[in-house]
């Protein structure tokens, strides 16, 4: 009779009380060939008696997947998941995962300890990739990953360096286009409301924003930016400082459409005519959009096919690890409404 403590089993365990090799137990495990009947029946006695759990890594070691992919999101404000863009992101990102029989599995990491958690984690092949969106600046998560040789795709970059797989939308064009349609329809004295200064996405929008004022040779005071962090509320601040600290402004370009709703509800708040007093352009081009009043002005960015970029690029990685960094960038369009 086997004498074993009280602990999880373990391979050896379990061919022991088969009467087998370890060999013998990964193959069975694995469904491998060359097994006798007799001798895989006896693996399956001893898996069962003992409660034996297969290691995942062991199974990914074998050529096998465990058909589950992480999207990580790691702000650690837990309101940012009420706004439309992590929805519309999820839902675009489980679609194409479903359509392949993956499982989706969402996770939230905010410290160290939970970044190493999930490196342990996806080391120990209970997911075949990870997924990861909000990562600022200074997060050296994606770096954990790929140095461990985890298949990695990021929604957005870090920096204009970055050299983990990603996919993004024309954030600077974009912002270039919203910003150059405010100019053509007579507009001189155009605010910015600006994203999280960490985030790179926050940075390009501004800097589209800043390229179109100095093609159109309009002024650019560091007094006509004024900071939000995505959200509806941010944006309704924003838009407060800005008409106090300008009233003659005539247009504001919100690099968000959450955002670019609290400014409209700001300029309504103060008596302000949208578009005749101030015209008002977003980033995003969510159903938000069309339900503002004035139904708003806005860049789309193609969040159905970012979504499926990430899936297809991210599938390639785990099919054909380590090849070259692949760096997407999708073009944006601008949707003309009445706001501006």
């Amino acid at each position: 009779m086997l004498n074993r403590g009280s602990g999880t089993p373990t391979l050896e365990e379990v061919a022991a009380l088969a009467g087998v090799g370890r060999g013998t137990v990964s193959r069975v495990i694995n469904n491998a060939a060359g097994v006798r009947d007799s001798t895989r029946r006896a693996v399956q006695r001893a898996i069962d008696e003992l409660g034996y759990v297969p290691n995942l890594a062991a199974r990914s070691l074998a050529g096998q997947r465990a058909g589950a992919v992480a999207l990580v999101m790691t702000k650690t404000d837990w309101r940012l998941f009420g706004e439309p863009f992590f929805s519309e992101i999820v839902r675009a990102v489980g679609d194409a995962l479903d359509e392949r029989g993956v499982q989706l599995l969402l996770t939230l990491v905010r410290t160290d300890t939970e970044r190493q958690r999930l490196l342990e984690y996806v080391r120990g092949g209970r997911v075949d990739g990870v997924l990861l969106m909000s990562v600022s600046a200074e997060d050296r998560l994606p770096d954990m990953l790929a140095d461990a040789g985890v298949p990695t795709v990021l929604l957005g970059r870090r920096s204009g360096d970055e050299r983990v797989t990603y996919v993004d939308a024309d954030n600077v064009g974009g912002a270039r286009d919203a910003v150059g349609h405010l100019v053509r329809g007579g507009r001189r004295t155009i605010a910015a409301i600006a994203g999280p200064p960490e985030m790179y996405v926050a940075q390009c929008r501004l800097r589209g924003y800043r390229e179109a004022l100095r093609e159109a040779g309009c002024a650019e005071p560091p007094s006509l930016v004024a900071q939000g962090d995505f959200t509806e509320a941010s944006g309704r601040r924003a838009m407060a400082r800005l008409i106090e600290r300008h009233p003659e402004v005539d247009a504001v370009f919100a690099a968000s459409d959450s955002m670019a709703a609290g400014a409209l509800a700001a300029l309504h708040a103060a008596g302000r005519r949208v578009p005749e007093d101030v015209a008002v352009v977003g980033f995003d081009d969510f159903e938000l959009a069309e339900q503002t009043d004035p139904p708003l002005t806005t860049v789309r960015q193609p969040m159905e096919e970012i979504g499926r970029a990430m899936v297809r690029l991210l599938l390639e990685e785990m099919s054909r690890p380590k090849v070259a960094w692949h760096h997407v960038i999708l073009r944006t369009r601008l949707m003309v409404r009445q706001s501006g």
